[in-house]
């Protein structure tokens, strides 16, 4: 029965590295995204926030297999490190 090959890592550094990049978790915000929703010129009231808005949340939501108010505190947050002073959709925006 033949065995095994036996791999050597001889670039650690490298490996080291590799390794480390597929724990890397990347977000891009555009600053000229429409966050919050145009009016809409009908009666009543307009909607705060714009679809794109509440699709970024709802695909953070499912990507981390969140809750709702969890999924605010993670956009809240994620705002707050990209330097946005956006409001964050609250629970029943989201859960509509």
């Amino acid at each position: 029965m033949p065995s095994n090959p036996r791999y050597r890592t001889s670039n650690w550094k490298q490996y080291n590295a590799a390794l480390k990049a597929q724990g890397s978790l990347t977000v891009w915000l555009d600053k000229r995204m429409c966050w919050f929703a145009a009016c809409s010129g009908k009666r009543g009231r307009s909607p705060k926030f714009s679809d794109a808005a509440i699709q970024f949340c709802l695909t953070l939501k499912n990507l981390f297999g969140l809750a709702l108010r969890q999924t605010t505190g993670l956009v809240e947050s994620l705002l707050h490190l990209c330097g946005l002073a956006w409001q964050v959709p609250d629970f029943s925006t989201l859960c509509r």
